[in-house]
């Protein structure tokens, strides 16, 4: 099968789109596929039309490949590609819009409000918070604010990368992660920052973080049972990472989807995958026969 990998990008999270993008490439050559690297260039659009390729693989992460955009694209061009559509990519790109079908559907979320202007007014009495752009993955622009006093510049820094900004009640507990391969949800994974916060710097540094799968068996199976069900609720296809907040009660709080998950050497569907039996490799021909 002649197969295109779109990496790289125009986002912030470019580096790390790289690197997924290069994983998936040699997975699917040592498969015996004819693969082939794309960077989202201007002339994208000529390259595939003359590559003609049977299948497309996204690996690009965050704005323009993460969140519909490019799927738009492939879909006008008849293309077939690994991963959700127009729609689930554009609404779990927005933690906004996924945080509301989320409580649709009694999945219990922090509370939440989000700024669409730098200059507009409002009022946040919980402490601490979270503040992050609402269209942003790999948590680009991540800040936990403490005091009032400092939320207004996390505030105006978030703007500079994003339109929308969210500001979120901070829970106290655990991160937990748990990925959905084919409508199949996987161990999940609890996130031990060595920092405290689970920010960019803590995903893409060796070393920075402890991964532990959970072995408490009634919130697994409550984690796996959320999880899937976002992933049903959002429209989503082939895969995605739904990230939690587990309070010291055990309730979990969903943060955030993923719809194409890191696979690099530390990311987590990965490492899920292989903790269910699947390697590297498996993974990629499970998601390109889909």
């Amino acid at each position: 099968m002649r197969v295109a990998v779109l990496m790289g990008g125009k986002s912030e999270e470019r580096e790390i789109s790289l690197r997924s993008g290069e994983a998936v490439l040699r997975a699917l050559l040592s498969l015996g596929h004819e693969a082939v690297a794309l960077d989202l260039t201007e002339d994208l659009c000529q390259r595939l039309l003359e590559l003609k390729p049977d299948k497309v693989f996204i690996a690009l992460h965050g704005t323009y490949g993460e969140d519909g955009r490019v799927q738009g694209l492939l879909d006008l061009l008849g293309i077939e590609y690994v991963g959700s559509g127009v729609l689930g990519s554009s609404l779990a790109m927005d933690k906004d819009l996924t945080k509301k079908v989320a409580s649709f559907h009694c999945i219990p979320v922090p509370r939440w409000m989000c700024l669409r202007s730098p200059t507009e007014e409002f009022e946040w009495s919980l402490y601490p918070a979270v503040v992050k752009p609402a269209d942003q993955g790999s948590s680009v622009g991540l800040f936990l604010v403490e005091e009032e006093k400092d939320l207004k510049e996390a505030v105006e820094r978030c703007f500079k990368v994003s339109k929308k900004v969210m500001v979120e009640e901070y829970i106290r507990g655990r991160d937990v992660t748990v990925g959905i391969l084919r409508d199949r949800a996987l161990p999940p994974i609890e996130i031990r920052p060595k920092k405290g916060i689970y920010d960019y710097e803590s995903k893409y540094t060796s070393g920075m973080t402890d991964y532990v799968f959970l072995e408490e068996e009634g919130l697994v199976q409550k984690l796996q049972e959320l999880a899937l069900t976002l992933h049903r609720a959002l429209e989503l296809k082939d895969f995605s990472r739904v990230d939690f907040r587990v309070s010291g009660e055990d309730t979990p709080y969903l943060l955030e989807v993923n719809t194409i998950p890191g696979m690099t050497e530390l990311s987590l569907f990965p490492k899920a995958c292989k903790r269910a039996g699947i390697d590297f490799t498996e993974m990629v021909e499970i998601l390109l026969s889909g």
